[in-house]
């Protein structure tokens, strides 16, 4: 496929608490574009304070996708993922519109933007089967810990309890001879989309302010309550509940440490996880990096403008 047959699209990333929801409205409004959800909690429906997920009225009239698609106890996988957001793509660009991939999740947003194949040359559904025996009949550790035997890295990144990842990450190494991280790193890189992408970054010591902030807004606007209520309702054991904000209330919530405790894991996490998220996108990703430290100190207009230049340029609109 040629690059003029390629359809357009904007990808903006960053850490968490960096500004992203906000520009992303105004580059909407701009640009004609409807926005994607590039994070991958905020597919469950009543997990609203601890993703930060935008709230209808902060929308503005801007269609928002892959939000509120899945239950707090169900599965997602970067598969997936990339399956659904494909599909909105396609969809948008039929209606003459721009879309636009918004978030902080790199795998996902990798696996839609590059040429990253799910391909049934690594199923095999018998050892599949078999897997899925072990884990009921010995648990899903059991199984957790054949994967931490041959692929550590992948052990420490995946929880026991999402089992359908776990039984992958064998697969793969079962028919490949390589970890889940080899891989992805032979994947294809090639993009799939005239794509943009556009990265927000911020002075450290502002950021972790801001993520600071950011937490203690979500306690006083009700996470205790919203993580109370799934664990009332039995929401355990499941990949959702592995998410920051949600982790560290049940750990207080089963008694385990206080709410204060609790609080300050969750705020030491988010800087730690928006860390991790900065590294992986500039490892990962060919991005071109905007600093919001002056868009936050009230050059915001100037930023915004920046930015549309740098899109209309790369995408030739």
């Amino acid at each position: 496929m040629g690059e003029k047959d390629k359809g357009k699209l904007v990808v903006l990333i960053g850490p968490t608490a960096v500004g992203k929801t906000k520009l992303s409205i105004e580059l909407a409004k701009k640009l004609g574009g409807e926005i994607i959800s590039g994070d991958s909690m905020q597919v469950y429906r009543g997990m609203d304070i601890g993703t930060a997920k935008i709230q209808k009225e902060e929308m503005d009239g801007i269609p928002h996708h892959l939000i509120d698609i899945k239950d707090p106890t169900d599965s997602f996988s970067v598969a997936e993922f990339q399956l659904i957001v494909r599909e909105r793509i396609d969809e948008i660009h039929r209606r003459g519109c721009l879309p636009m991939i918004v978030g902080g999740t790199g795998l996902y947003i990798q696996s839609v933007i590059y040429d990253y194949q799910f391909t049934e040359n690594t199923s095999d559904p018998e050892y599949s089967d078999s897997l899925e025996a072990i884990a009921a009949t010995e648990g899903v550790l059991a199984v957790h810990n054949m994967l931490r035997e041959i692929d550590p890295e992948s052990a420490d990144r995946i929880h026991p309890n999402n089992i359908r990842r776990v039984i992958r990450a064998l697969e793969i190494f079962r028919s490949s001879g390589l970890t889940m991280g080899q891989y992805q790193e032979k994947q294809e890189t090639e993009l799939v989309y005239d794509t943009v992408l556009i990265g927000l970054t911020m002075e450290r010591d502002i950021l972790y302010d801001r993520i600071n902030l950011r937490v203690d807004h979500m306690i006083d606007n009700g996470l205790l309550e919203e993580v109370s209520a799934l664990y009332n309702k039995g929401v355990k054991e499941c990949q959702s509940i592995q998410a920051i904000g949600y982790k560290e209330i049940y750990e207080y919530l089963d008694g385990k440490i206080s709410l204060a405790e609790a609080t300050q894991q969750l705020k030491q996490n988010s800087r730690r996880y928006a860390k991790r998220q900065l590294t992986w996108f500039r490892n990962k990703m060919n991005v071109r990096w905007f600093d919001m430290t002056e868009a936050n100190q009230g050059r915001f207009n100037q930023m915004l403008d920046e930015i549309l230049k740098y899109i209309a340029g790369k995408l030739k609109i």
